[in-house]
């Protein structure tokens, strides 16, 4: 009766137990084992020796002062004590289980992120290499803005930018990645009935695609204009996408970026006409550090350098 007795002690001191006072490790070692029934199948399935195995579970008994297993030839066999732990040890299980579950939810990134860019290096860079993106950052969705005459990072109504023009002033800061380069360019069909001039250069028997009015600012168009000198241009337009277009329908020149050119298949009648423009990469700077931001402005960096001779027309 009195070993009776203090058996029932002994599983109530486990009953008791806390939990927080195990370490993780003995205890997975102890499910292990309590669950295959060898050292060899549980250290395998912990991806563990054997030997550690075995230290981690006389430890675990050692710090409790009772046997958990009866040890036989063909296997571990739980005692009555090693069974009333096996909930406790399942408890710890869950909450380790829970906590690296939410770290992965914390350190997934989530939520908008507006990016200000031209419409060519939007459409010819970065929406083709997005995928690349989101298979990393599933939570993060991006939003491009092309319109970027209107839109200023300091101001916050982008959270970064990758654009032509160096910002002389605001609360931002920025990096150079690289160079977007220009030429003029035709279809095969305009180049086969082209007329050069005597004046090699003057373009003057030539007929142009330029950009409206409202795109006047920008230096392909300047150039056009200065070329022209006055003569009107065979269609104006007013987006890049078109350009391409008309250009590839051999309706005249244009002056378009090497990188878009050349994936259309367009021949290049001049590579250096002098208006190549820097590439900045502009970020808030309140939100320079930002895991969002950073994430965004990492893979900007890495897909302008690494297409850094592409852009340029080499």
């Amino acid at each position: 009766m009195e070993k009776l007795e203090n058996n029932e002690n002994t599983i109530s001191i486990i009953g008791k137990l806390d939990v927080k006072g195990l370490v993780w490790d003995d205890a997975r070692a102890f499910l292990a084992v309590a669950r295959h029934g060898t050292l060899s199948m549980a250290a395998n399935a912990l991806n563990i020796g054997i030997a550690t195995l075995s230290r981690r579970i006389n430890r675990l008994e050692e710090a409790l002062d009772v046997p958990l297993f009866v040890r036989h030839q063909t296997g571990y066999q739980l005692t009555e004590d090693g069974s009333d732990l096996i909930e406790k040890a399942e408890a710890m299980e869950a909450a380790a289980l829970a906590l690296s579950s939410g770290a992965r939810q914390q350190a997934q990134l989530t939520g908008k992120i507006r990016l200000a860019t031209a419409e060519n290096l939007a459409s010819g860079l970065i929406i083709p290499a997005l995928p690349e993106f989101q298979s990393k950052h599933p939570g993060l969705m991006v939003e491009i803005v092309t319109d970027i005459t209107t839109v200023n990072v300091h101001r916050r109504d982008a959270d970064l930018a990758l654009r032509m023009v160096k910002p002389q002033r605001g609360n931002v800061t920025l990096k150079r990645l690289g160079t977007l380069g220009y030429g003029l360019y035709a279809s095969k069909d305009y180049v086969k009935r082209r007329q050069v001039g005597a004046d090699h250069g003057s373009y003057e028997t030539d007929a142009f695609v330029a950009w409206g009015e409202v795109q006047a600012h920008l230096p392909a168009a300047q150039w056009v204009e200065r070329v022209l000198r006055g003569r009107s241009p065979a269609i104006i337009t007013t987006s890049l996408s078109t350009q391409v277009s008309a250009t590839a329908a051999g309706l005249g020149l244009a002056v378009l970026p090497h990188f878009l050119a050349t994936d259309a298949n367009l021949t290049c009648v001049s590579s250096d006409i002098g208006i190549d423009q820097p590439i900045y990469l502009v970020i808030q700077s309140d939100l320079a550090q930002s895991r969002r931001t950073r994430a965004l402005a990492d893979f900007l960096s890495e897909l302008v350098v690494s297409n850094r001779a592409r852009l340029r027309g080499y």
